[in-house]
């Protein structure tokens, strides 16, 4: 009988990303790697819980939620979080910086100074700079403020991001856009006090990512299925988004959608190959034993 696994999401390490599964096992993927796996013919997906805790009612969830909660579980895991505004007591510091995802989209944001780069890291900035460091109201009332004086948002869509990844800029013109910003905002002088200012430093993710050379991606993956499978080489990998060569095409896997859902290794899925439910892209072609993890 195959084994069954659980996703619990991608995170960034210093070593590149890495899938986790439920149990506290780990599948690294490194660019050239083939990602091979199949959704149980029968499963359900199911509401992955909040804040550490399981679904009380092991909920069924859609399969293009791209959090796998349920409507209760998503109210418990916002009603503690920093990025929903609703916690004012939280004693760590906090670096307010710029994130930049392509030519003109660029973002203000916050993130606890312990977690260092990981934020920018999930969040598939190719390049930043750190802004300031302090309390998190002040970072908060900091981000507020930029946010009207630089007429920056501080979210950027994700098929945003995935749209222009194929055809970025050089090194000089990613980060001097974030370069030009920053002089802006230092100059503004309506910092709170408690904020302490910091130096541009410019940090570039296009490497870490692998995104020279990518080719275009044809597709987006809708929502995995039961009995549907995966195949392909990974090419790329900037925040939650594998960009695989597929028989598809270039077909990019946001791995959100893949937690909640019970899969085994090696295209488990009826079918084989690559088989979930795919968005074709504007101007794409269309023809078309135990185990340390997945992979």
């Amino acid at each position: 009988m195959a084994q069954v696994w659980r996703c619990s999401g991608l995170r960034w390490s210093a070593d590149g990303p890495v899938l986790r599964w439920s149990g506290g096992r780990g599948s690294a993927l490194p660019r050239g790697k083939r990602v091979d796996f199949g959704v149980v013919g029968d499963a359900v997906r199911t509401c992955v819980g909040a804040r550490g805790h399981t679904c009380p009612l092991t909920a069924a969830v859609s399969g293009r939620s791209t959090g796998a909660r349920c409507e209760e579980c998503a109210r418990l895991d916002r009603a503690h979080s920093v990025a929903a505004d609703t916690i004012a007591d939280d004693p760590r510091p906090y670096h307010v910086y710029l994130a930049w995802f392509g030519p003109g989209m660029v973002k203000v944001g916050i993130t606890a100074v312990e977690r260092g780069s990981a934020r920018l890291l999930e969040q598939g900035a190719v390049c930043f700079s750190w802004l300031g460091r302090g309390p998190l109201m002040a970072a908060r009332r900091t981000e507020e403020l930029l946010r009207a004086a630089l007429k920056v948002p501080d979210r950027i869509p994700y098929a945003d991001k995935r749209a222009v990844r194929a055809e970025l800029p050089g090194a000089g013109e990613r980060v001097g856009e974030v370069a030009e910003l920053h002089g802006r905002a230092s100059r503004l002088d309506a910092w709170p006090e408690s904020l302490d200012r910091l130096p541009f430093l410019g940090v570039d993710h296009f490497g870490v990512f692998g995104l020279e050379g990518l080719p275009p991606a044809e597709g987006v993956v809708r929502e995995l299925v039961a009995g549907g499978s995966v195949s392909g080489e990974l090419l790329a990998a900037a925040g939650p988004d594998l960009h695989l060569a597929t028989e598809r095409g270039v077909v990019v896997l946001d791995t959100r959608l893949m937690t909640g859902w019970e899969l085994t290794g090696g295209g488990g899925g009826d079918g084989g190959g690559f088989t979930v439910p795919v968005r074709e892209l504007r101007g794409a072609r269309r023809d078309a034993s135990v185990q340390d993890g997945l992979f």
